[in-house]
């Protein structure tokens, strides 16, 4: 694969891009960022692979929990400084925290409240 598209990219200082992660339905589940190789790796593999930053490596989502993002299409907005991710998101959860979404706090009268269920407790989905 050339990489000449991802010279188009607009890079962050430390070599990072934003990435956001929302199913075809619209809703968004995930943000996390991505470094030049995650992105080659997320076009190639069809799967998406970020680079996170509290381990300071590469991060094949659901590498751990079995929760991968079928990754349907990538695009950028028009300044090509935020990468956006259409994709399946297999097994129903993006979140570490066991939910759907890792958007699932809400403000609400001066305090943040979950408003998203755990659908599966992230002891069973990380301890093994």
């Amino acid at each position: 694969m050339s990489g000449d598209w991802l010279d188009e990219i607009k890079w962050g200082a430390d070599g990072l891009v934003p990435v956001i992660a929302q199913e075809e339905s619209g809703k968004v589940v995930m943000f996390a960022f991505m470094n030049r190789e995650a992105l080659a790796l997320t076009a190639e593999r069809g799967e998406a692979v970020y680079f996170s930053r509290s381990r300071n490596r590469l991060w094949h989502k659901g590498e751990e929990s079995g929760h991968v993002q079928q990754v349907k299409s990538i695009r950028t907005d028009c300044d090509k400084d935020v990468v956006l991710l259409t994709i399946e998101q297999v097994g129903g959860i993006a979140c570490h925290t066991g939910r759907h979404s890792c958007f699932f706090n809400q403000l609400h009268d001066e305090t943040w409240q979950p408003v998203e269920p755990v659908l599966k407790d992230p002891k069973a989905i990380y301890g093994k």
